[in-house]
């Protein structure tokens, strides 16, 4: 094999065993090079008589294939490009599945995919039993479907039911679940995987095992729905509807791939379904939806490899090692990092005042991590041990031997300023304090510090093992090595990290207020609670900004308006609306009663009509266009982000993006607030601030960025 080569090739007593291995990337990809090698090898395969079977397996721990190189997909101008790409993917893995030579493929690690479609092309498949052996189609995240033949083979190899299930959510499948459901034939353990598999390659050669089988469950509720056209129609007919309730109909591609899979069960040939397959994804790939997730994609992965200090610091700073953790506070933020910390097998020294309050948030860590349990993702083994990593304490005992530790106690600078100096004499000198608040300002805080370079910010989301986003904030006093340790750490334990100057409201929180104040103020005019919501979840929100209130819990968010107020005046004092519902004791969610009434299990049950009494003009709410609700809210936010950049609170475009789409659920389809300034057009944007300042005074007064009548990336759309 040449040094450069992707893919390697021997042959063992007449099976022949391809290894791939894309040299210098941390996963497999098909890229049109490696297309070229996988085929030149398969075609020599085909051609040589001694050859009687074949293994394909991956030389990379952890990952089989994670796909296509979706580069090469920005090399498409037109659908027929993308279609044409679609079509040769069918091709090649029709040669695999109808060749001479029968494959097995050897899975170990993520296989995603055309990693899957070509694990379906094969004639068996054999699953190591190992955590990082998972299986999916996640195509649909990326505003398309699969493109190799995947809406074809996976419902005859699963059935129809289990295949959409996969398809239209990108959701991952265990490989003991994908055994249950008949996606892999067999499961072994990681270190006779490729054995069992040249095994498997000699029975197929000689016939002991089956090429064609069908794997699917034929039970009664199969053959109602699976097994004939009525049974198949109900089916095609309710994922149509779940799926356009549930993605708002801004998601096209769910929608094909659903007239994909149908197109495989038509009475025509067997090529009409790959036909219809290639031009859905065709068409799939030039929309805009695609085209601001294929951002989100790469804006993400250009995120991993940001150290968060700098550019240009020198030197560059090098991560500490952080071999264990502390956690102060045991309530449900800190019951949240300590989990999520024990998950990548983390200890956790657990601490607060009085040992019952240990007790219930060690509790609360094992139902957090019961959840994967539950959904077996993990085995009772792995649960056990994950729970043993969290001890608890109410002295300061371990300590010492602590690199980090995050401080996650109530939100009032008093305590924060009592607790960060009782624990600092109990700490190494080169220990990092890091604080979970959402509201008070890093600097603030790091006032009572002997070592304010060591105390940084790390805002994490609730629920924590949820949500996907971490604030990082740094003052300018923060040592570069704490923030290289902290984002590190932040992404070992699975966060979107960005970093955030600090400032009140940080990033996130800050165009937010906004929002929710513009929420409020629309309260004040007599609009109904849910026209709000419901203008904004059309909008793409996942749920509406006083539904959102709700579920934040009522105080917090009256806690939080007020900094917001204190700091940035008029253009973001809370609405009356709001200050007499917090007044009024409703607590939201939590209470049982807020904007919306609950049930006794905290089911939300419809607004509470009793809310408007404490409103001027009570029950008699006015109508106004879903589009000037929209407009107002989304305008109060994105301005917002444009000041935070213009401030230097976000160090990019990029960052904003990815904050306000994995922080508070901003529509991905639109690529975040910056992307969707660049769509519409900053002097349009101007021109809407400008009319609503005109009649709102001081709110929507226009930020200097876009004054400036930028665009926030290059023409291409690709973050740099």
């Amino acid at each position: 094999m040449s040094p450069t080569a992707a893919v390697s090739l021997v042959i063992e007593d007449g099976i022949a065993v391809l290894t791939l291995d894309v040299p210098g990337a941390s996963v497999n990809t098909f890229s049109p090079p490696v297309i070229e090698e996988f085929t030149a090898h398969f075609e020599r395969i085909e051609r040589d008589p001694a050859v009687r079977g074949a293994v394909v397996i991956s030389g990379k721990p952890g990952n089989f294939v994670a796909g296509a190189d979706i580069d090469q997909f920005l090399e498409f101008k037109t659908a027929a490009d993308a279609a044409k790409a679609s079509a040769f993917g069918h091709a090649m893995f029709h040669r695999i599945e109808k060749g001479r030579v029968p494959v097995v493929a050897a899975v170990e690690g993520a296989c995603l995919g055309g990693g899957l479609e070509l694990a379906l092309a094969c004639a068996f498949r054999v699953a190591a039993e190992s955590p990082k052996t998972l299986f999916a189609l996640p195509e649909v995240k990326l505003g398309l479907i699969p493109g190799a033949g995947g809406t074809q083979r996976l419902p005859k190899r699963v059935g129809l039911q289990a295949a959409l299930d996969m398809i239209l959510t990108g959701k991952n499948v265990r490989a003991k679940k994908a055994l249950q459901i008949g996606l892999v034939d067999e499961t072994v353990h990681p270190s006779i995987l490729r054995r069992i598999a040249v095994e498997r390659a000699r029975e197929l050669a000689a016939g002991t095992i089956a090429r064609q089988r069908d794997n699917r469950r034929h039970g009664a509720k199969e053959i109602l729905l699976d097994d004939n056209p009525i049974g198949r129609a109900v089916v095609f007919r309710t994922a149509r509807e779940q799926s356009l309730k549930k993605s708002g109909g801004h998601y096209p591609a769910v929608m094909a791939a659903i007239d994909a899979v149908a197109a495989g069960y038509s009475a025509s040939s067997e090529a009409h379904g790959y036909a219809e397959e290639a031009r859905l994804f065709g068409e799939m790939a030039m929309t805009p939806v695609c085209r601001e997730l294929m951002f989100l994609f790469y804006a993400t992965t250009a995120l991993k490899k940001d150290s968060g200090v700098p550019a240009g610091t020198a030197p560059l700073p090098v991560p500490l090692p952080v071999p264990r953790i502390a956690v102060l506070g045991t309530g449900f933020m800190g019951a949240g990092i300590a989990a999520v910390s024990a998950m990548q097998e983390i200890p956790v020294r657990f601490k607060d005042t009085a040992s019952d309050r240990v007790a219930k948030g060690i509790a609360a860590v094992r139902e957090v991590l019961k959840d994967g349990l539950t959904k077996r993702r993990i085995t009772r083994q792995q649960f056990d041990d994950q729970v043993g990593l969290v001890s608890g304490t109410v002295e300061y005992s371990g300590f010492g031997r602590v690199p980090l530790v995050i401080e996650a106690v109530f939100e009032d600078l008093a305590v924060k300023h009592a607790v960060l100096k009782e624990v600092e004499t109990k700490l190494a000198a080169t220990a990092i304090f890091a604080t979970n608040t959402s509201t008070i300002p890093i600097g603030r805080i790091a006032a009572a510090s002997k070592r304010p370079e060591r105390v940084i910010g790390m805002h994490f989301f609730s629920p924590v093992h949820k949500m996907p986003l971490l604030e990082v904030i740094v003052t300018p006093q923060t040592a570069p090595e704490v923030t290289a340790t902290v984002v590190e750490y932040g992404r070992r334990i699975g966060k979107t990290v960005i970093i955030v100057n600090d400032a009140p409201g940080f990033y996130v929180n800050r165009i937010l207020a906004p929002y929710i104040n513009e929420a409020g103020k629309l309260l004040d005019e007599g609009i109904a609670v849910d026209a709000i919501d419901r203008a904004m979840t059309a909008f793409g929100f996942p749920v509406g900004p006083i539904q959102l209130i709700d579920e934040v819990g009522l105080d917090v968010a009256g806690k939080s308006g007020a900094v917001m107020a204190e700091a940035f005046g008029g253009r973001m004092q809370p609405s009356e609306a709001l200050q007499k519902v917090l007044g009024a004791g409703r607590l939201g969610r939590k209470g049982k009663q807020g904007f919306y009434a609950y049930d006794e299990k905290g089911k939300r049950d419809g607004v509470d009509e009793s809310v408007y009494a404490l409103f001027s003009g009570g029950t008699r709410r006015r109508e106004m266009p879903k589009e000037e609700i929209q407009r107002r809210l989304s305008l109060a936010m994105l301005n917002e982000a444009v000041h935070c950049l213009d401030e230097g609170i976000i160090g990019s475009a990029r960052d904003g993006d990815i904050g306000a789409v994995f922080g508070i659920g901003f529509p991905p389809f639109r690529g975040g607030p910056f992307r969707h300034i660049d769509t519409v057009g900053a002097a349009e944007i101007v021109r809407q601030l400008d009319a609503l300042d005109a009649v709102h005074v001081g709110r929507f007064t226009a930020a200097a960025g876009l004054r400036r009548a930028v665009r926030f990336y290059p023409a291409s759309g690709k973050p740099v």
